[in-house]
């Protein structure tokens, strides 16, 4: 007995020792967002006070455009998984991106609210606030959940959707970045809040890629410092919990807006198939494969799908005139 009591003690004695070391080794501070600014939000950022928040905002393109396009990213990203989006449109129209609550160099929620009925509230806070009446709205993964219920809860405001990859299903994974892993276990996700290892970052944007060879270390160093903004980390604890796939499901059938549904076939996060009850779903509907992309086939492909999305908005603008 007293043999098993020492092993035991052993053992523990080696789990602290190792929690401490890579407590010790892979240690980050949370970063204030003005030490970010410098290399995140450059021209054309600008911080807009919305919603008790400093909101992080992109507005680009031309003034005189009547209809938006406004773009909301995913979890864990920022508006900057648009860049290339944005650099292909704004010449033509005025494009509109921002980074939610809990995210980028937003950060989090005051009030810690993260459900979808208010991220769907936020956008249209930002839209007022920018004297935007109607847009069109096209999100990536938590983006295109958030994107596809305010077209439902706000009708009159969106003319049209484009989802990415988008969540809001019930879908069972193929493999799922180890940082959303680790953010859904209790007592890692805390540690997580002070411990991050570059190397999760890495191998999460990775994950989501459909050609990993792709992801940079520039690309790696931009999810990774946003992340380390100052209360991100706790807040998508906090996000994680407050939506939940399959909740407004049945709203999906009752969305009236034409809708542009793009998917990564390589998508192994949110598999092709969601996709496609998606397109099942919502009437009006177009659904388009990109076979050798991931999840985040804007991120990964920006000219390739962005071309899709042109076509798109000609469509409907062109139905509109005749």
């Amino acid at each position: 007995m007293r043999l098993v009591v020492r092993l035991l003690t052993w053992i523990l004695l080696l789990l602290l020792l190792l929690i401490a070391t890579m407590m010790l080794w892979y240690w980050e501070s949370d970063r204030p967002v003005d030490e970010l600014k410098t290399r995140w939000a450059q021209s054309p950022s600008v911080f807009i006070e919305a919603a008790d928040m400093q909101i992080h905002l992109r507005d680009e393109g031309p003034r005189n455009d009547p209809t938006p396009l406004v773009l909301i990213h995913g979890t864990s990203a920022s508006l900057h998984t648009w860049d290339g989006w944005a650099a292909a449109l704004k010449d033509e129209r005025r494009v509109i991106r921002f980074d939610l609550p809990g995210f980028g160099l937003t950060g989090p929620d005051p009030k810690n609210q993260y459900s979808i009925e208010n991220y769907a509230r936020i956008v249209v806070t930002v839209m007022d606030h920018l004297k935007v009446d109607q847009f069109y709205l096209a999100g990536n993964s938590l983006g295109g959940n958030v994107a596809w219920n305010t077209a439902w809860l706000y009708p009159n405001r969106v003319k049209g959707l484009v989802l990415i990859d988008s969540s809001g299903y019930p879908f069972q994974a193929q493999s799922v970045p180890i940082g959303f892993k680790i953010a859904r276990i209790p007592v890692l996700n805390r540690l997580m809040e002070k411990v991050l290892p570059r190397s999760v970052v890495q191998s999460s944007v990775k994950n989501v890629y459909g050609d990993p060879s792709l992801v940079t270390p520039e690309l790696v160093d931009r999810y990774f410092e946003l992340t380390t903004r100052a209360g991100n980390r706790q807040a998508l604890a906090q996000r994680l919990q407050q939506i939940r796939p399959g909740q407004n499901i049945d709203r999906l059938s009752k969305i009236k807006q034409p809708t542009l549904i793009i998917w990564g076939g390589k998508d192994r996060l949110i598999p092709p198939a969601v996709g496609d009850q998606f397109h099942q779903q919502i009437k009006h509907s177009h659904w388009l494969l990109f076979e050798d992309l991931g999840h985040v086939p804007q991120e990964e492909d920006p000219l390739r799908t962005v071309a899709a999305v042109v076509g798109f908005l000609q469509t409907i603008e062109s139905k509109q005139v005749e």
